[in-house]
């Protein structure tokens, strides 16, 4: 079970920190050149792999925690659609900054109740 946390852990640190490293740094200077998309399209290839690994081990620990009929799970569930859901209009929309915000706000909302629901 630990490697299985660690693992989630890891592809959630990659994913939350990557978006921050983003608004911190590499979109404030790189914004308008001809590096942003490259950057941006290689922190996505590293992102879908962060979602596979996120998609396994969580399904893995709420199976092993016996934790599917847990209310705090629905709720970051359905987030994590909504997150889904946010990127995908971003990928359409890559000029709407807004929803580099809103993508932000609902992965630390996750996060938020990911960390209840191992203390839980």
């Amino acid at each position: 079970m630990k490697v299985v946390l660690y693992l989630h852990l890891l592809a959630m640190a990659f994913f939350v920190g990557g978006q921050l490293v983003l608004a911190a740094a590499v979109v404030p200077v790189a914004r308008g050149t001809e590096l942003m998309r490259p950057m941006a399209r290689r922190f996505g290839y590293g992102t879908l792999v962060a979602l596979v690994v996120l998609i396994a081990t969580g399904s893995w620990l709420a199976s092993h925690t016996h934790r599917w009929s847990d209310g705090t799970l629905h709720v970051k569930l359905a987030l994590v659609a909504f997150a889904a859901l946010l990127v995908g209009v971003h990928i359409r929309r890559p000029t709407w900054h807004v929803l580099d915000g809103a993508i932000f706000l609902v992965t630390l909302a996750i996060v938020w109740l990911g960390v209840d629901l191992a203390e839980g």
